[in-house]
């Protein structure tokens, strides 16, 4: 089990809960003093609320970075229904860390197109971490284009630490790939969900991520970079990217705060890895919610709509001539 740093004591207090019901009986014996084992339960539940209540910036970054977190597969694989999965841009070859194919939500057929990460080494290699060659976006493009074609809702899965940074990803037009995708998604004629799961970064990001209604999940994050490589910048060096973190405001309330996404989806306390189940449950409820609302809508009034709210943010001031 990989337990984050933050949540050791609540980790050691669940062990020590863990070895009092083994013994049974009163819990005191386990060094939990004077109460029951279930009266510590309940003080470990609301110790638990009281910590993922008051997180830092820092500390959703680390949520939305465990390893035991689901993935782009893992939600299609729960929430839709034959899916299928296709591959290549029809260009240079296929990138193993975007995928798309078309699937169903109970009975309504959707094309699903999000980064995906591996869980072990070899896993993590073929999948580039989650970070797209411009190969990765054309692909997503083509699979949005096609969504178009037959008239099916797009969704989108949104969990990348960016686009890959490599020469020969630079050389094969890495830019130009996402800033068609950026050009293209704003001008679909089909209902497009963007969904953050994970990590939100930068352009490799925003690939995907133009869209009717844009939402996290609880404790993700989105920005134009990575407290890391923003400290690095800033500072010289990683060491202040908890700073980093608070000033980016990377966070899903900020977010919202912000005008730059839709909506929040709740996580399971402690984050979506510590219920899976229940994570895709809500997803699968608020993608079906959604799809409701944006499906009526006149296409090209839906086109617009898209057009005017990601036109609209930002703050700038004009000078006074």
């Amino acid at each position: 089990m990989h337990v984050l740093d933050f949540e050791k004591e609540i980790y050691e207090l669940e062990k020590q809960l863990e070895k009092a019901r083994e013994l049974g009986g009163k819990a005191e014996q386990n060094g939990i003093k004077n109460q029951t084992i279930d009266e510590f339960a309940i003080n470990i539940e609301k110790l638990k609320k009281e910590l993922y209540s008051h997180l830092t910036g820092w500390q959703k970054v680390q949520i939305s970075r465990h390893p035991d977190r689901p993935y782009t597969l893992d939600y299609i694989e729960n929430i839709t229904e034959d899916f299928i999965e296709l591959h290549g841009d029809r260009n240079v070859k296929d990138d193993k860390a975007m995928i798309g194919g078309f699937a169903s939500i109970d009975g309504q057929s959707v094309m699903i197109i999000g980064h995906q990460k591996g869980r072990n080494t070899k896993a993590r290699q073929f999948r580039n971490f989650g970070m797209p060659n411009p190969e990765g976006y054309r692909k997503a493009l083509r699979l949005m284009k096609l969504a178009e074609k037959f008239n099916k809702p797009i969704i989108t899965f949104i969990d990348t630490p960016g686009a890959s940074p490599g020469l020969e990803a630079e050389e094969r037009g890495q830019g130009e790939a996402i800033a068609m995708n950026l050009r293209e998604m704003a001008t679909l004629k089909v209902p497009v969900i963007c969904i953050i799961i994970g990590e939100g970064a930068s352009g490799g990001a925003l690939g995907i991520g133009v869209g009717d209604k844009v939402f996290m999940l609880e404790y993700t994050w989105y920005s134009v970079i990575s407290p890391e490589s923003c400290s690095s910048i800033l500072w010289r060096s990683w060491d202040f990217k908890e700073k980093a973190a608070d000033a980016l405001q990377l966070t899903s309330d900020n977010m919202l705060k912000q005008g730059l996404i839709d909506g929040i989806i709740k996580e399971p306390l402690g984050g979506a890895h510590n219920d899976p189940a229940k994570i895709y449950a809500t997803v699968k409820a608020e993608i079906k919610k959604q799809l409701k609302e944006l499906m009526p809508i006149d296409p090209d009034a839906r086109m617009m709509q898209r057009i005017d709210k990601f036109a609209n943010m930002g703050v700038y001031e004009s000078s006074k001539q």
